[in-house]
């Protein structure tokens, strides 16, 4: 089916969703290859469980810091061009020629910032499902000001979620976790649908200090509704964000972990056939520079099968759907 896009059908799948205490899962991509791999893993697992038009949502940043994704959607390295593309490519991919036609499909704007993205704000929100506008790096009440002036201007258009607290890189300095009273006040004075708050995980610890606290989600879901959106889940253990809905997570946003844990497959397979993807002559070389070890196999010709884009994008490609499909397993359970 076409893109869903109104507010009151994203709103109605969020119900439906609810109603079966599914959690909606928003995959990132930056590229055509991770937003295919997202909607052939959502396609699949639908057929196997027998309900061909699951929901799905597909992110993008835009002039986020941390990873300014519609830029590197296209080499030309401009936002717009890149948002233009993603959204042409995303039409495409949901139209009725399309395998993923029958796929119920959002489009997300993630981490859209206040003052970076002004130009992108400016834009028909309409071309959107939903937008986390991202005004954290203010302080509290600039940010309940920002936020809830972009929410009266937009809320009969556009699902609108909001940050409460700050929400950096790993590593930050600063790690104050999301206090009930806060996400209320947040909540009630924006009047944003879902909010995303710290919880504990990467965006706001280091390494050592990940540990995603269910205790305190629950805390404010008892304040706010099942309204909450988890960022950061990548960091997580997937045994310890399966059962986030009842923690008041209705939504969860996902990028790191597919770039992450699929680049070691390709990295392996590559190296496995490291002749024929640079050729004989070029491992000896690695070899000697001890880059590769005397085991290489530097007896099998150059092969256009192994050296080729194709060839790396297939790799990435279904491990994406890998990863993809074990969080749809945790999230999507008939019951």
């Amino acid at each position: 089916m076409p893109l869903i896009l109104q507010r009151d059908k994203v709103l109605e799948i969020f119900a439906e969703a609810a109603s079966k205490k599914w959690v909606l899962p928003t995959f990132n991509a930056e590229n055509l290859t991770t937003a295919e791999a997202i909607l052939d893993a959502t396609k699949e697992y639908g057929e196997k469980i027998g309900i061909e038009d699951l929901p799905i949502i597909i992110g993008i940043t835009n002039n986020y810091k941390p990873r300014p994704q519609s830029t590197f959607y296209t080499h030309t390295r401009q936002w717009d061009i890149g948002m233009q593309l993603f959204l042409k490519e995303m039409e495409v991919l949901t139209s009725a020629e399309s395998p993923f036609a029958k796929l119920k499909v959002m489009i997300h704007l993630d981490h859209i910032q206040w003052d970076d993205d002004k130009e992108l704000l400016e834009w028909d929100m309409k071309q959107f499902s939903s937008i986390m506008f991202d005004a954290s790096e203010l302080p509290l009440e600039q940010n309940i000001n920002k936020t809830a002036a972009f929410v009266k201007s937009n809320k009969d258009t556009i699902v609108i979620e909001g940050a409460c607290d700050e929400i950096n890189s790993a590593g930050s300095e600063q790690n104050d976790l999301v206090t009930p009273k806060m996400a209320e006040k947040y909540y009630n004075q924006t009047g944003v649908d879902i909010i995303v708050a710290n919880l504990g995980t990467e965006h706001r610890a280091s390494a050592a200090e990940l540990q995603y606290r269910g205790d305190l989600a629950r805390q404010v879901s008892e304040r706010i509704g099942t309204n909450l959106c988890l960022h950061g889940t990548s960091s997580v253990s997937t045994d310890k964000v399966a059962n986030l809905f009842d923690d008041g997570i209705c939504k969860v946003n996902i990028w790191t972990t597919l770039e992450r844990d699929s680049t070691p497959i390709l990295f392996n397979d590559m190296i496995k056939n490291a002749a024929k993807v640079v050729g004989p002559q070029k491992v000896k070389e690695l070899v000697s520079e001890q880059l590769l070890g005397e085991k290489a196999n530097n007896l099998t010709p150059l092969s256009l099968d192994y050296f080729t884009t194709t060839y790396r994008q297939n790799l990435i490609f279904e491990e994406m759907k890998n990863i993809v499909t074990n969080y749809l397993n945790m999230w999507y359970i008939l019951r």
